[in-house]
C-alpha cells in the first residue's frame, strides 16, 4: 500500500538475495580460467627462453587437468539453482540474444579447448602452443560473457558498468595465478624461476584488482537512483510512504531480491573481502616467495578464494532492484 503522507518515510533498503549455486559458479570457474591463462603464460615464457619449466610435459598436463577440475566444479554448482535441470541443454537456445546462452555455450567449449590442450602434452603431441591460443581466446570469450550477464542489466545501476567485465577478468585471474604459484611451489620439478613469475603475476593482477575493484564500489556509493515511488506509480506528490508489501506473507519478489541481512553485515563483509582479496595474500604470496614456502603460497590461494566468495556474495547483495520499490517496508 502506497500513501501519500506529509511525513518522511523509514525503511531498510532491500537489494538481491545472492544464491550460492551461483556465486561458487562464477568463483570457481575463475580460478580454471585464470590457471589456464597461468599455464600458458608459462608455456609462452618458456618457448621464448624467458623462464625455464622443467619436466614441462607432466607439468602442464597435471595443471590443466586441475584447471579442468575446477571448471567442472563451477559446471556442477550452476546446476543447483536450476528449478529443471534436465532441461539445462535448452538454455543455449538463445545464443542471438542471450549472454546467459552464449556463456552457456563458452564453458563447455573452453573445457574441451584446457582437456585438448592438457592432452596434447601428456601425449606429447606439438601444436601445443596454438591449441593454448585458441583455448585463450575462449577463455576471454567466457570471462565476458558471464561478466555481461550482470554488466548488460542496466536497471541495476551497481552492475551496469565496464567495471564489472573488467573485475571479473582480474579477480579470476588472480586467484588462478595464485593457484598455480602454489602448485608450482608444491611439484617436486618446480623451478624457484617459475614460482617467483607466477607469484609476481598473481600480484600484480592482484594489485589492478584492488584498483579496479574499490573504483567501482565508490562509483556505487554514490549512485543517485533513476526511479522513485513518484515515477513508478506517476504521482508527484513530494511525500509517498510505502506502508505495506500488499501480501499476509512473503512472495517470490520477496524472498529472491531481498537478502535480508542488517547494513551492518553488509559493512563487514566488504571489509572482509577487500583484506582477504587483497593485501593479505599478497603478504602471503611474498613471504611464500620469499622462503620458498608452498604452506604459505597455498593459504595464500585458499584465504583469496574464500574471500572471493564473501566478495561475489557482496556484489550481488549489493545490486538494488528496483522492483524494491514496491516491497520497502512491511506494515
Amino acid at each position: 500500500m502506497l500513501l501519500l503522507t506529509p511525513h518522511p518515510s523509514r525503511f531498510t533498503a532491500k537489494l538481491m538475495n545472492p544464491a550460492f549455486s551461483v556465486i561458487f559458479l562464477t568463483t570457481l570457474i575463475g580460478v580454471g580460467q585464470g590457471l589456464f591463462l597461468a599455464l600458458y603464460a608459462a608455456e609462452l615464457g618458456a618457448a621464448f627462453g624467458w623462464i625455464a619449466v622443467p619436466h614441462a610435459q607432466r607439468f602442464f598436463a597435471a595443471g590443466s587437468a586441475l584447471s579442468l577440475a575446477f571448471l567442472a566444479a563451477g559446471l556442477l554448482a550452476s546446476f543447483f539453482h536450476l528449478g529443471h535441470p534436465e532441461r539445462a541443454w535448452r538454455s543455449a537456445a538463445m545464443w542471438r540474444t542471450s549472454w546467459l546462452s552464449r556463456e552457456v555455450i563458452a564453458l563447455p567449449l573452453f573445457m574441451a579447448a584446457v582437456a585438448a590442450y592438457g592432452g596434447a602434452h601428456y601425449l606429447g603431441f606439438g601444436a601445443t602452443l596454438l591449441l593454448g591460443s585458441a583455448g585463450v581466446l575462449l577463455c576471454l570469450a567466457l570471462f565476458i560473457c558471464t561478466a555481461m550477464i550482470y554488466a548488460c542489466l542496466k536497471f541495476l545501476q551497481e552492475w551496469a558498468t565496464p567495471l564489472t567485465v573488467i573485475n571479473y577478468v582480474l579477480l579470476g585471474s588472480a586467484s588462478g595465478f595464485s593457484f598455480a604459484a602454489a602448485f608450482a611451489a608444491s611439484a617436486a620439478s618446480a623451478d624457484h624461476g617459475l614460482v617467483r613469475v607466477l607469484v609476481y603475476a598473481a600480484g600484480m593482477l592482484t594489485v589492478s584488482a584492488l584498483c579496479t575493484r574499490v573504483a567501482s564500489l565508490r562509483r556505487n556509493s554514490r549512485l543517485k537512483a533513476k526511479s522513485s515511488l513518484q515515477t513508478a506509480i506517476g504521482i508527484k506528490h513530494p511525500r509517498i510512504v510505502q506502508k505495506a508489501q500488499g501480501f499476509m506473507g512473503g512472495s517470490f519478489n520477496t524472498r529472491e531480491f531481498f537478502h535480508g541481512k542488517a547494513p551492518r553485515v553488509l559493512l563487514a563483509v566488504k571489509w572482509g573481502f577487500l583484506a582477504l582479496v587483497f593485501p593479505v595474500p599478497l603478504v602471503l604470496l611474498l613471504a611464500g616467495e620469499s622462503l620458498s614456502s608452498a604452506v604459505l603460497l597455498e593459504a595464500a590461494f585458499a584465504i583469496q578464494f574464500l574471500g572471493l566468495i564473501a566478495e561475489r556474495w557482496y556484489f550481488f547483495a549489493q545490486a538494488n532492484h528496483p522492483q524494491n520499490l514496491y516491497y520497502q517496508a512491511i506494515s
